[in-house]
């Protein structure tokens, strides 16, 4: 079982990785094999290998490209929201149930407590989160939107810990109300808004998405 006639690189590589994410879901990251992903997506083990180095490395691909399709669709809806805007349609999805992918965090960061292999790719990956979402808040903060007095590095973290922290407090083991959970949303948001009077450091006026390019996005390229 080798490279599938007529399939490209890139569609092995994308088939690698939705195979990745429902193995890893269903199996967790200690009882996942290699040949598990490879023949869930219908490939060699070689060919996994010539496009990841390492079931770790996997794991952590499978993570970005689940987060690169989900803001990919919010821009998509909606490609002029503002920087709070979008803060409060990603802070309202936390408490929802989650699409299996959605819960590769967990796996990833409880392999990565024992498994150097795994917490290398990870740290690069969380830091690349965090520095996003803080670009995003500077760039909020450039448009009048955010206050500018708070640290963006300090906001990345704290919108960190709410989104991987939901990941672990899911809705069967506790619900909140959804009108309640957006309004108190609102409140945070109201929060970190400019206080009265306060100038923005910056004129200028950036579109959501230009404003911060989710590292996501960077090329891969295989091994």
């Amino acid at each position: 079982m080798g490279r599938i006639a007529g399939v490209t690189a890139a569609e092995t590589r994308e088939r690698l990785l939705k195979a990745a994410a429902e193995v890893f879901a269903a199996r967790g990251y200690d009882g996942t094999r290699v040949a598990d992903i490879a023949a869930a997506a219908g490939v060699s083990n070689g060919a996994l290998y010539a496009h990841f180095g390492s079931k770790a490395e996997l794991l952590v691909a499978a993570l970005r490209a689940h987060g690169r399709r989900i803001l990919a669709g919010l821009f998509a809806a909606d490609p002029d929201r503002s920087v709070a805007e979008l803060l409060l349609v990603l802070g309202r999805r936390l408490p929802r149930p989650r699409e299996a992918a959605g819960y590769l965090v967990v796996e990833a960061l409880v392999a990565a407590r024992r498994d150097e292999d795994v917490a290398r790719p990870m740290r690069d990956y969380v830091g690349e989160r965090a520095d996003w979402i803080a670009e995003l808040v500077r760039a909020g903060q450039g448009d009048g939107e955010l206050d500018p007095g708070l640290s963006p590095d300090a906001l990345a973290h704290f919108c960190l810990l709410l989104a991987m922290g939901s990941a672990l407090i899911t809705p069967d083991l506790h619900g909140v109300d959804e009108a309640e959970w957006s309004a108190l949303l609102t409140r945070v948001v109201a929060a970190v808004a400019p206080p009265d009077g306060a100038v923005a450091p910056s004129d200028e006026v950036v579109a959501p998405q230009d404003r911060a390019v989710d590292p996501s996005d960077r090329e891969e390229h295989p091994r």
